[in-house]
């Protein structure tokens, strides 16, 4: 569970309560609670904890929670999302904050996580349009103050007094585009429309895309006054917005000076840092001869701003700005926009990597847990049949991006790439991610970035096809077992077949994933022989076929006449070792072999 969560907070007041709330402390989602029972007044509980959280999840009816807020409300710009849950844990109601302060979204992720209903009562929930003060968090941009209220409610009547809002978009990532449909938008121009998406400041609504990258150099011990004031007094001469930067970036001599470090910490902006020789190989308008003598490289800020976008468009060149007052040292600063066929956005600390196992195939399979995270997620993305397989809960907000089933590696990389921009985006994989599935690759790319890239990871795990497999054939993995895949596509066969040999002399119960394709008809019976060296061939064998999905089939054999030819990618092949046996139609490994003390 990410950092979020210490400052979501939770209470009850009834023992009724203590169920749902132990459900949500099992699952990590709040920092702090309020059990039934406690010394302390549920209101002064909440006083104290009030002006800290984001979020305030209460158990109980909505009469009571409604009085006991009543103080402490301000306005809906500082107050923090507010939802109800009923004892029994069937439905969520943001009761404050729906928009602006996430209500009605994280509704949706805790009712996932329960498996209740959220009760949704604002036009935009209830209708199952996006929000349009509220859509842009999702996809890792701020809102500049603005109408919203204004625009909120002529977007709701446009549907019997148009004309409909209309957008402009300037920088950023656009794949929200796709979701037009949802959205109720149409395309405006500069001059005449309700919603703006831009890296600029300026009236009206706006969302600002992290997409702006500061270039800085400055003398040793500039003072952290001198540098605020140059990044304010440029973004302002330029039109720009604070809200729209995505980092700093300077030369990696710089890495430890107090003010960069300290304007970085205050801002929230990452810091990037180059090596001299790769800003050298930067083309810039203003080159300088003396910088190139002190450090290497005949520019610092205007390089690296474009460095760190990507090579996008330098908005401003070079700028200095000299110590005054007080103050001491000088810097340079440059802008630079984010390139736009590149990476339009750059906000990993915004962004965050679910690892999903979808299970077997059935919804009613899915983890809770895996139910949070697709409910959190901003874009899905998977191969296009698991995609399918979990439709059923994808909201109109969520989009997504289906792939090959051969495209692993690309799948992750966009994943990747799309929280590295600050998303939430959910990279899903049949079974359980972790066992077959994407998690491993994805960590190894995850891995190759610079901590700073890195947006949170975290893995969901799944049932996998082995559980399921075993769950409907009786109790087959009651000792030792192993997987193996039959695919030859990322591991020699020559590895496999000794593997193979392996679980055949430790005699294993077996596993065999990926058993049979029409490319690769031949292992399979391969794989038969060479477990038969060890064990006998009356070994009950399951085939499970389209496990949880509506087409499942399953079907029990023996070792030496296993129907090879019936088998195929869809398939888990469950082989038992010398001590299973079959019974009654159920498929048993006992606890231990025939002689052995039984625990």
């Amino acid at each position: 569970m990410n950092e979020g969560c210490r400052d979501v907070i939770a209470m009850g007041f009834s023992p009724a309560a203590q169920p749902v709330l132990e459900r949500l402390a099992q699952a990590g989602v709040v920092g702090a609670i309020r059990w039934p029972g406690s010394d302390t007044p549920a209101a002064n509980w909440l006083a104290d904890r009030w002006p800290q959280a984001k979020a305030v999840l209460a158990v109980g009816a909505c009469g009571l929670v409604s009085r006991l807020l009543a103080p402490l409300l301000v306005d809906k710009e500082h107050d923090p999302a507010v939802l109800v849950i009923d004892p029994l844990g069937r439905f969520v109601i943001p009761l404050l904050g729906g928009h602006g302060a996430g209500a009605e979204q994280l509704s949706v992720e805790i009712a996932a996580l329960l498996d209740a209903q959220a009760v949704l009562t604002g036009s935009s929930g209830a209708s199952g349009r996006l929000a349009l003060d509220a859509f842009g968090q999702a996809w890792g941009w701020r809102r500049s103050p603005g109408p919203w209220s204004e625009l909120m409610v002529a977007w709701s009547n446009a549907a019997v007094r148009p004309p409909q809002p209309t957008v402009v978009q300037e920088s950023g990532c656009r794949l929200w585009q796709q979701l037009d449909a949802a959205l109720g938008l149409q395309p405006g121009d500069n001059g005449a429309a309700s919603l703006v998406i831009s890296h600029r400041s300026g009236p009206g609504c706006r969302w600002h895309p992290p997409c702006l990258w500061l270039g800085l150099g400055c003398e040793r011990g500039t003072s952290l006054e001198l540098l605020e004031r140059l990044v304010e007094t440029s973004l302002s001469a330029n039109g720009l917005a604070a809200a729209a930067v995505a980092g700093l970036a300077t030369v990696d001599r710089k890495g430890d000076e107090p003010a960069l470090l300290a304007l970085a910490q205050r801002r929230g902006w990452p810091l990037k840092l180059f090596p001299a020789s790769e800003l050298a190989g930067v083309p810039v308008p203003t080159p300088s001869a003396v910088v190139a003598q002190e450090m290497g490289t005949a520019s610092v800020a205007e390089a690296a701003a474009l460095l760190a976008s990507g090579g996008g468009e330098l908005l401003m060149a070079k700028r200095i700005e000299r110590a005054s007052g007080a103050e001491c040292g000088a810097a340079t600063l440059a802008i630079a926009l984010a390139d736009p066929h590149g990476r339009p956005q750059w906000a990993p600390q915004r962004g965050h990597l679910h690892l999903v196992g979808s299970g077997p195939g059935s919804l009613a399979l899915l983890s809770g847990e895996a139910r949070r995270a697709l409910a959190a997620a901003t874009v899905w993305v998977g191969y296009s049949l698991y995609l399918d397989l979990l439709e059923p809960l994808r909201r109109p907000d969520q989009l997504r991006r289906d792939g090959r089933l051969t495209e692993e590696r690309q799948r992750c990389a966009e994943a990747l790439a799309l929280a590295e921009q600050g998303l939430n985006v959910a990279l899903i994989s049949s079974g359980d991610s972790g066992i077959y599935g994407m998690a491993g690759l994805a960590l190894e790319l995850w891995l190759q970035r610079p901590q700073a890239d890195r947006p949170e990871f975290t893995v969901h795990p799944g049932l996998s096809a082995l559980q399921l497999a075993a769950a409907r054939a009786g109790a087959p993995l009651m000792h030792d077992f192993c997987t193996i895949s039959l695919s030859d596509r990322l591991t020699p066969w020559e590895v496999i077949e000794r593997r193979l040999q392996a679980a055949a002399s430790g005699d294993f119960v077996v596993a065999l994933y990926n058993p049979r394709s029409r490319d690769r008809a031949w292992q399979l019976e391969r794989a038969r022989d060479l477990l038969l060296q060890g064990r006998p061939g009356d070994t009950p064998v399951l085939l499970a076929r389209q496990l949880g999905r509506r087409d499942e089939a399953i079907s029990l054999h023996r070792l030496a006449t296993l129907p090879c030819d019936q088998v195929d990618m869809l398939t888990l092949v469950l082989v038992g070792n010398s001590s299973t046996y079959l019974q009654d139609g159920r498929m048993v490994t006992p606890r231990g072999y025939p002689g052995a003390q039984l625990s």
